[in-house]
């Protein structure tokens, strides 16, 4: 006689859960032997790799409390315009992300391909070893440019991806409102940003486009988490990653000039794509809402673990300080001012 053969003895009832997800799925039977393991770096979810009888798949069910040490709470939802992010990218760039095999909505739980570390290293363990890399930053720019290209000012994408209360949260809020209080002196300029953020709205966000959600295969970078998917602003998007090439070269100081490069490449390669508006303007407003995202990355209350020595740490709040009261008219402007201070 068959018995229900769950999840190892040291299971908890969030294993239990996600096993009763994968039922749902129907991605294995009421006794299918599965075994979950949970993987480490999940800040926003609970990332598990799931052995099933038919093979590996990646499993990610939302926490509505982030792991980060401020009070951070986002709505679980966001799990669904995860999922629906993944599957709108597919059809644009259908080597450029996970295929979503199955989705619990009730349970706020999705399972997607499993793509093997050792196969797809996450970009940002690479930069980590100064392995930095034109050639990818440069496909990184031109998978982002393709997804905005194609879901630019589309009706059905605007409404499917209403998601404003979500990316207010995940966001806008522990980003720039929260910056803004650490800084009060630069709360105008802070709070404009968000607001001028919040307000435009012209193609699908991935929202969290960086290193560490970007992996790197045999044929290209793959993108992954997007749980702060969102219709608005394409600069968003463009900011957020060049800001990890830019605060990385306090993390790596030897790669500098190969992130400058990186951030050049990528930089170009996505306005390349950029049709639905003039590119300086998209441009303009990334290099406006960067330095906002530096300091956020230091005084915010998401705060890179990489930057722990005081002197970075106050590299990070002069540049962005200055750059906020008088902004950059683009990007390469902006990595220009940066560099040369790091090779000062």
């Amino acid at each position: 006689m068959n018995e229900r053969s769950p999840v190892d003895p040291s299971a908890d009832c969030r294993d239990l859960s996600v096993l009763d997800a994968l039922r749902e799925m129907a991605l294995v039977s009421a006794y299918s032997d599965v075994r979950l393991t949970p993987l480490s770096g999940g800040v926003s979810s609970a990332i598990y790799r799931a052995d099933l009888p038919t093979g590996v798949v990646c499993v990610k069910r939302a926490l509505s409390q982030l792991r980060v040490a401020a009070a951070w709470h986002a709505p679980i939802e966001r799990n669904q315009h995860e999922a629906a992010w993944l599957r709108a990218a597919h059809a644009i760039v259908p080597g450029a992300v996970p295929a979503v095999l199955g989705e619990d909505v009730e349970r706020h739980v999705f399972a997607m391909t499993w793509l093997p570390p050792e196969r797809y290293p996450a970009w940002k363990s690479l930069l980590r070893d100064g392995i930095v890399g034109a050639a990818t930053a440069r496909a990184v720019g031109e998978a982002l440019g393709r997804i905005h290209a194609a879901t630019a000012d589309r009706a059905d994408i605007a409404a499917r991806f209403a998601t404003d209360d979500v990316f207010e949260a995940i966001r806008i809020e522990p980003y720039l409102l929260a910056t803004a209080r650490a800084h009060p002196d630069l709360a105008q300029p802070l709070t404009r940003l968000a607001a001028i953020t919040r307000t435009t709205r012209r193609v699908l966000v991935h929202g969290d486009y960086s290193p560490k959600n970007l992996l790197v295969g045999s044929a290209g970078p793959v993108i992954v988490d997007a749980e702060c998917a969102w219709f608005g602003d394409p600069a968003f998007d463009l900011a957020f990653v060049l800001n990890h090439l830019v605060l990385k070269a306090l993390w790596r100081p030897a790669a500098r000039a190969q992130l400058a490069q990186a951030f050049g490449a990528l930089r170009d390669a996505y306005l390349g794509r950029v049709r639905w508006e003039p590119p300086h303007r998209v441009d303009a407003r990334a290099a406006a809402l960067l330095p906002g995202l530096m300091l956020a990355r230091v005084d915010g209350k998401s705060p890179v673990e990489y930057l722990t020595a005081t002197r970075d740490r106050e590299a990070v709040r002069r540049f962005a300080r200055a750059h906020l009261q008088a902004p950059a008219a683009s990007t390469a402007v902006l990595a220009d001012h940066w560099y040369a201070e790091r090779a000062a």
